[in-house]
């Protein structure tokens, strides 16, 4: 576990938990790590919910899928950031979505119920981790609530311009990279991806943006 505190330190999860503790605590949850093989899927739509994962390294798909294979990007999570952690707080019965790893990836898994229900050892520490929780599920409801905005437009072009707009304030400037290659944004955005490229093209021709890859410039 030594080797990924520099990035445990960098997960919501574990702020203001001092470092001296952060190992004797991921004992306590019986966390563990397992790696993944690219494509290969962490948690399966259908099970129940029950960890929440922390990527150590490379980086986690959330995906949905609906009735006739359509797929819906709902998030990505690279280092230091954690998935499934709402629906194994709510012990869905069975995950609406699918966490999938989009590189080689070492993921930590802690059983949820861990975290929630104290230990007979009564840690100190754990007060300050069911808070850092509630707090996490309180920014991810806030970022959900920001995907229902964006695709709830009616155009694709509405879609990706309220997208770049946002991604612009957050870096505080007119140029910035975005997580997402093409199919990726595509499914996020919940639009065709052929119909995506096009728009982009003729934003380019009515000199509006820039972009090349995942970097974009607004103009």
């Amino acid at each position: 576990m030594e080797k990924y505190l520099n990035i445990l330190r960098t997960c919501p999860l574990f702020a203001q938990i001092r470092e001296d503790h952060l190992l004797r605590m991921l004992g306590c949850l019986g966390a563990k790590v397992v790696q993944f093989d690219k494509k290969y899927t962490i948690l399966a739509e259908g099970k129940p919910a029950k960890y929440i994962g922390i990527v150590l390294s490379g980086s986690a798909q959330i995906m949905q899928m609906d009735y006739y294979g359509n797929r819906s990007l709902l998030a990505v999570s690279g280092p230091g950031e954690m998935f499934g952690e709402a629906f194994a707080c709510a012990e869905t019965k069975a995950l609406p979505v699918s966490v999938i790893a989009e590189e080689p990836s070492d993921i930590m898994l802690i059983d949820c119920s861990h975290i929630l229900h104290t230990c007979s050892n009564n840690c100190g520490f754990h007060q300050q981790l069911i808070y850092n929780l509630m707090k996490s599920l309180a920014v991810k409801n806030i970022l959900f609530h920001q995907k229902i905005e964006i695709t709830a437009k009616r155009s694709t072009r509405e879609k990706l311009m309220a997208y770049l707009l946002l991604q612009a304030k957050k870096a505080g400037s007119d140029r910035f990279d975005i997580p997402f290659d093409r199919q990726e944004l595509a499914d996020y955005l919940e639009v065709d991806r052929s119909g995506l490229s096009a728009e982009i093209s003729k934003l380019r021709r009515e000199g509006i943006l820039r972009s090349r890859k995942k970097h974009f410039e607004l103009l």
